[in-house]
């Protein structure tokens, strides 16, 4: 899958679904979309399962539409009270998007299991290993890619090469090792290059 078809499989979501409200993360969803296609296109993923996983990861936090907004642009650090609510947005998107016939099956369980980790400490639903689809635990590294490198309501931006060591130092805990193989096994001018491509 070439860089081209990469932006027309973007363009297609951009078109059908409207961005999802992330007042804390502007264009977190294209950019984590892009990083995905990117990823998956390394991994040698063929193009049917990328179109489906790709609807995945661009609806992965769509959930938050239903979590307050003073959560998701707060300063500090939430609550515990907080941090469970906000980590409804799993099921709460899962719910949401299972109901639409073309995104049942991997975009729907990548919505609700984004944040599940390999070593199953994660929610919501504790999921272990391969319990956790491909799509989602490749979407997992990708969102933490962004997250990591972009300003936030209660922290600034890092760099590419604090995502990158951070993803690696949690390889075969929160991340799958294959994916982080490959994901460190890419360059780094390619992230860059797809945040130009997004403008």
């Amino acid at each position: 899958m070439s860089d081209e078809e990469i932006n027309q499989i973007l363009g297609m979501l951009q078109e059908t679904v409207p961005e999802v409200r992330s007042q804390e993360k502007p264009n977190h969803v294209k950019r984590v979309t892009a990083y995905t296609l990117a990823i998956c296109r390394a991994m040698g993923i063929p193009r049917r399962e990328i179109e489906a996983i790709a609807r995945g990861a661009y609806l992965h936090d769509i959930g938050k539409m239903a979590i307050p907004v003073t959560l998701l642009i707060k300063p500090g650090p939430l609550t515990p009270e907080e941090t469970a609510t906000m980590r409804e947005h799993c099921a709460r998107g899962y719910s949401m998007v299972n109901k639409i016939p073309m995104l049942q099956g991997v975009p729907a369980e990548i919505v609700h299991s984004h944040h599940e980790n390999y070593d199953g400490t994660g929610y919501p639903r504790g999921l272990k290993g391969n319990e956790i689809p491909l799509g989602a635990r490749i979407v997992a590294v990708a969102n933490t890619l962004d997250s990591i490198t972009m300003n936030l309501p209660y922290r600034p931006a890092r760099t590419r090469d604090d995502a990158r060591a951070e993803i690696k130092l949690w390889s075969g805990r929160q991340f799958d090792p294959d994916v982080v193989n490959v994901f460190l096994s890419m360059p780094d001018a390619i992230w860059p290059q797809l945040v130009e491509s997004l403008h």
